[in-house]
């Protein structure tokens, strides 16, 4: 169940955020990196993108490893 929760909730987020990188009043970005963290634990895909922003924005590599680790721990749960 948790695991269907995440992959809907994710992918709701992704598709909100695809209007918001044309419509001024969403940030497009956030919503679609989100979405993507939380489908990184299911999908490879996303897990692969996620590890390209990591070893590409060196300083946000700390906080999206703790959130990925949070995720696989509540996984396991």
């Amino acid at each position: 169940m948790r695991r269907f929760l995440r992959i809907f909730l994710g992918t709701l987020l992704i598709l909100i955020g695809i209007p918001g990188l044309v419509l001024p009043i969403l940030q497009g970005w956030l919503f679609i990196a989100l979405g993507a963290l939380l489908l990184s634990i299911d999908i490879p895909f996303f897990d692969r993108m996620v590890l390209y922003i990591e070893n590409r924005v060196p300083f946000i590599k700390k906080p999206l490893e703790r959130m990925r680790n949070y995720l696989r721990r509540t996984n396991r749960e």
